[in-house]
């Protein structure tokens, strides 16, 4: 397992984290902590979750994966082998996360309460990287492509990172980072850090695959130059670079079959692209899951690639994904493949 730093920290943490957000949805406490053991034995040092989780968000369900973290750190008393990192969710209507039920606009209060449960359900007195889960200001997010500009009351970057340095200073944060965001509000945020001498962002979470590489179009270059390393969501477009549901298919117990929520990966030129590389794989004898994390866990700008999964066979599929040979064959079909159906999935 390779190890990068996060930002600038000096900490250092494996190329593959493991996500979390099935655990107490599709998958049980039982097997949330199997998948934890399998992944430190394999060298993973870095979980991520999110106080919305298990998805898809709802009541029932909301905190539930943190809890199975935190059951599981107290059973094994490993809390120090974890580079653990939360989330706090942005503006939404989402507002059973709240004790007062009114929303979860990134306003101090709200921060400090969704800081102070999610260490609580955790079961630690320190979270390593608490990220924002998307901006508080309206934006396209979640399937737009390029920016869109929407009207609309949001707090302040500079009030929300002041926020985040009274938790870092209080111990219960060590860094911070972002999720879901635009270059520009990352720049805003490391402007805001360099200026006022605040906790600088040192990580941004967004979604990154073959089928959707727009974080290259700003993103890679802040990553770079700035240490804002990207942490990878959705390396196997939620299944679909996997070829489970070509053709149609709708396996039992798939995400798909279960939610019926990810249309934005069934237009025509989706499935040509997946197609496409669905054929690489085979033309190279690799498995087009492995072919898929691996391509996500070379790029320079990767901090590190979030994994996830509903069964162990998934999981170690996508573990010893870091075996896969990356040669200069395969990087220059795919990128071929890249050029001929750009980003229909974003």
């Amino acid at each position: 397992m390779e190890y990068r730093e996060l930002g600038r920290t000096g900490v250092k943490v494996s190329s593959i984290c493991l996500g979390t957000m099935t655990w107490g949805e599709q998958n049980t406490e039982a097997q949330g902590h199997e998948q934890m053991d399998y992944a430190i034995a394999q060298g993973i040092n870095f979980f991520d979750t999110s106080e919305m989780y298990a998805v898809p968000p709802k009541p029932q369900t909301q905190g539930a994966t943190e809890k199975i973290i935190g059951t599981w750190f107290k059973a094994r008393k490993n809390r120090d082998k974890v580079i653990l990192a939360t989330k706090v969710a942005g503006r939404s209507p989402m507002t059973w996360l709240r004790d007062d039920g009114a929303g979860t606009e990134q306003s101090k209060a709200q921060i400090v309460e969704a800081v102070n449960k999610s260490l609580k359900r955790l079961q630690t007195d320190y979270i390593d990287l608490y990220q924002l889960h998307w901006p508080d200001r309206p934006i396209n997010l979640f399937g737009g492509l390029g920016y869109r500009h929407i009207a609309g009351e949001c707090h302040p970057i500079g009030e929300i990172l002041e926020t985040l340095h009274e938790i870092v200073k209080s111990g219960k944060v060590r860094f911070i980072g972002l999720s879901n965001e635009t270059p520009w509000g990352t720049m805003t945020f490391l402007h805001h850090a360099k200026t006022k001498g605040l906790p600088r962002v040192q990580s941004i979470q967004n979604a990154y695959n073959l089928i959707n590489r727009t974080f290259e179009l700003g993103g890679s270059e802040i990553a770079h130059r700035d240490g804002v390393g990207l942490l990878a969501y959705s390396p196997l477009a939620q299944g679909y670079l996997t070829g489970k549901y070509q053709n149609g298919a709708l396996p039992e117990g798939s995400r798909k079959a279960l939610f019926n929520r990810l249309q934005r990966y069934e237009s025509p030129q989706a499935n040509r692209a997946i197609e496409s590389y669905l054929a690489i794989a085979r033309k190279h004898g690799l498995d087009p899951s492995q072919m898929a994390n691996q391509f996500v866990t070379t790029r320079p700008f990767v901090t590190s690639n979030i994994i996830g999964a509903t069964t162990m066979e998934q999981l170690k599929l996508a573990v010893t994904s870091v075996d896969v040979k990356w040669t200069e064959e395969l990087e220059k079909e795919i990128d071929a493949a890249h050029l001929d159906q750009p980003n229909p999935a974003p």
